[in-house]
């Protein structure tokens, strides 16, 4: 099988070190090994390794201090970096003093953030690698896509059901439980199902505290876990800087991958067609709106626009410049574009899409009517948003 070469460019100048943060699986060893061949390596998830470096911190500076001059030209990678953050000050002191460059990759910060950990101030530029995207892809099917989803093992292999559901146990396990990022244990399991079908959808932190047993503020620490454990983000209305009046507060919840997503709620799809469809249609459109964010280093905000009386756009992309509706339908009516003309009329974005699974693309007006597939090549080729 030929090695799908991944969209993120890690590119460190003289002197620069990086931390690379990811959500389990989607691929971070790899693509390290992949494209710093020659480095020297420390792999946390190594048992013994693990221990030795826990107990004496200062075993990674002595031996990096022993190291010849040209392995300490490529960067040292760490991987795994959050089980050990008094590793941290040891690396300070190395880029501080010695100049060695560190890679130093995780799934999750959170760890660090709680024990008050050495995020280097600055010394280290920021990277995430996220589930693979349609540029990464020789094919795109999009049935495949949506009930396998994006993470690499998952989308490739034929049980993937099956690694999903294990995917979940593990990231509780592993993550949430054995980190002791919450006590109540019982109340968080409760909470995870009725965030898996409250997904994509408006937050409502109350009733969720309901069916969980615990209050609105245990809730949002809850969803803030998964935030920080790169398990989902949360998508936020859109809102002018000038705008006095409030249209909506409440965000949405999304999870990094649509294949969780689907197995959360049990749900297989066999035709692209229907509500459910259109749900897991429009999360994959944000995957990739995310990740083209992210690797392309535009860092353009991504909302959705919804008023009190009911009409909504589902993605406004850098702060109202391009507005995008998601329709999994295969005709787009009139009714279909009520939201986005009423967007355009308050907001006068450059650009007004719906992405859709008509054959053709075609204009209404001044909104564009897009093929899916032609959307998401015109995103990576930065004729959407550059």
């Amino acid at each position: 099988m030929v090695p799908i070469q991944r969209m993120l460019q890690i590119d460190l100048p003289e002197g620069q070190s990086a931390f690379l943060w990811g959500p389990r699986k989607t691929g971070k060893t790899t693509l390290l090994k992949s494209r710093f061949p020659r480095s020297m390596v420390y792999d946390l998830l190594q048992t013994d390794l693990f221990l030795e470096l826990s107990k004496n911190p200062s075993l990674l500076r002595e031996q990096l201090l022993a190291a010849d001059t040209k392995t300490l030209r490529q960067p040292v990678i760490i991987d795994e970096v959050q089980k050990v953050p008094q590793l941290l000050d040891e690396v300070h002191w190395l880029i501080e003093n010695k100049g060695v460059r560190f890679i130093l990759s995780g799934s999750s910060a959170r760890k660090l953030k709680r024990g008050r950990a050495n995020l280097l101030g600055g010394r280290a530029w920021r990277y995430q690698l996220l589930p693979l995207v349609s540029a990464e892809l020789d094919s795109l099917d999009l049935l495949r896509i949506l009930n396998r989803g994006l993470i690499p093992s998952h989308f490739l292999q034929d049980r993937y059901q099956r690694s999903l559901k294990a995917y979940v146990r593990d990231y509780l396990k592993e993550e949430v439980f054995d980190e002791g990022l919450t006590r109540n244990v019982p109340a968080f399991l409760r909470f995870f199902e009725a965030m898996g079908y409250s997904h994509g959808e408006l937050t409502n932190y109350s009733n969720i505290a309901r069916d969980c047993g615990v209050d609105a503020k245990t809730v949002k620490e809850y969803y803030q876990i998964l935030v920080d454990t790169l398990l989902g983000t949360l998508i936020a209305p859109f809102k002018r800087r000038q705008e006095r009046r409030v249209i909506l507060k409440a965000s949405k919840f999304y999870l990094f991958d649509v294949g969780l997503a689907g197995v959360l709620t049990n749900r297989h799809l066999e035709e692209a067609r229907g509500e459910v469809f259109g749900k897991a249609f429009e999360h994959f459109l944000l995957m990739e709106l995310t990740a083209h964010s992210s690797y392309r280093e535009l860092d353009y905000p991504i909302n959705f626009w919804r008023t009190k009386t009911g009409h909504e756009v589902d993605f406004v992309l850098g702060g109202g410049e391009v507005a995008v509706e998601v329709k999994g339908t295969s005709r787009v009516d009139g009714r279909d574009l009520r939201s986005l003309s009423r967007f355009m009329e308050e907001y006068s974005p450059r650009k007004a899409i719906v992405v859709c699974n008509e054959k053709r693309e075609r204009l209404h007006g001044k909104i564009r009517i897009v093929p899916w597939a032609k959307f998401l090549r015109e995103l990576w080729a930065g004729r959407i948003l550059h």
